[in-house]
């Protein structure tokens, strides 16, 4: 049976932050808390945010949220949600700031620990309306302006999901000048993370053609029309900025079907302390590894996505992605990002547990895992 699911509204284009203000008032925010990191404060994002803003809105701003978002920092947050006395949630930022802001509006709604909502405790059917919550992206790759999930490395140190349809931003202002001048390299991550959503999404095992359909026209995008490479060689093309953030939403709605190993292996190795990886750099440098273990289970798809990507029927998507990776300048291994052999008992049982595992269109348990990291650290 499928259950079919598209999200929220996205105000979608160049100048889209104009429309912030408007957005606030007819969602009831006149005292919004900024959940943004420090790097966009420093590069005045923020104040352009403000400046879209009138003097009737009172801004609190937190600016602390981590690379990868923890407990502990939503914990502060919610802190100064609370003592701010904010009526709503903007979140500003990448990945990280979106998910955190998500955590936040759960936070200050919802009695109990952060752990007992994730997804693999149950937490669906636990969380309820949370506070208002509008979605700036500011890179062109998570999606989570439009996705019910956050990604949240617990105090536990594990790296788990909250997931509901209430954690869905109300209103996405996608407005591709904000990611104009992002560096190359970023660029490439978050642009890897944006494809490896789509193709994820294309091969989970979970029945929406809708989905597929929004997923493949992802790829076509970012990959067969050439916008991720142009966006990492030019960081002020304006048409190549729109398109990869229109790749980074689609990404999130094609996901609704569930995404699979490549995120599995992501979220444990982005839980390792110390290291601080980069989600959609960890998405681009696994996805070869799980594409080939996926390929006995994932041929028709395969070619869908080949032909998104403007290659030739029987071309190697693999191989193709593990190409672009060094074309775009990102590592080859997960090895040359600083995993050792000595974390893999931990990143597989770590990722054995995750609940993208189980829409992975092949089976995969914690021996499984060994060996796609142990193919990962080599390249």
């Amino acid at each position: 049976m499928a259950t079919l699911t598209f999200c929220t509204t996205a105000i979608f284009d160049h100048g889209a932050l104009g429309q912030l203000g408007g957005v606030l008032k007819s969602n009831g925010i006149s005292r919004p808390l900024i959940c943004t990191d420090i790097g966009l404060v420093r590069a005045g994002v923020v104040d352009k945010v403000r400046g879209a803003l009138s003097n009737e809105f009172a801004l609190t701003i937190f600016h602390d949220t981590p690379e990868n978002p923890t407990e502990a920092a939503v914990l502060a947050a919610a802190q100064v949600y609370r003592e701010a006395d904010c009526d709503g949630i903007v979140a500003v930022g990448g990945g990280s700031s979106m998910d955190l802001g998500k955590a936040v509006a759960l936070t200050v709604t919802h009695d109990g620990n952060m752990i007992d909502f994730t997804a693999g405790r149950g937490g669906v059917q636990k969380i309820g309306a949370v506070a208002p919550l509008i979605a700036v992206p500011t890179t062109a790759g998570t999606g989570s302006e439009v996705s019910t999930g956050a990604v949240v490395i617990m105090s536990n140190g594990e790296k788990l999901i909250l997931a509901s349809k209430h954690l869905v931003p109300r209103v996405a202002i996608c407005d591709p000048d904000l990611t104009l001048g992002l560096p190359p390299l970023l660029t490439a991550a978050t642009g890897m993370d944006a494809v490896a959503h789509c193709i994820e999404a294309v091969c989970s095992r979970q029945v929406n053609p809708p989905a597929d359909a929004v997923g493949l026209d992802g790829i076509g995008r970012a990959l067969g029309q050439g916008f991720l490479e142009r966006a990492v060689a030019d960081g002020t093309d304006k048409d190549a900025r729109w398109n990869m953030m229109m790749a980074s939403t689609e990404g999130a709605m094609a996901f609704t079907k569930g995404l699979g190993a490549v995120h599995s292996m992501s979220h444990a190795c982005g839980s390792l302390p110390g290291l601080r990886l980069h989600h959609g750099t960890l998405n681009a440098v696994c996805l070869p590894a799980v594409l080939r273990y996926n390929h006995g289970q994932i041929a028709p798809a395969l070619e869908r996505i080949a032909a998104a990507m403007g290659l030739p029927a029987g071309a190697d998507v693999s191989e193709e992605i593990s190409a672009l990776n060094t074309r775009l300048g990102l590592p080859a291994s997960l090895g040359a990002m600083g995993v050792t052999g000595d974390m893999i008992d931990y990143l597989a049982e770590h990722a054995a547990r995750d609940v993208c595992t189980f829409t992975n269109p092949r089976s995969a348990g914690r021996d499984d895992y060994a060996r796609l990291f142990e193919e990962a650290m080599a390249g």
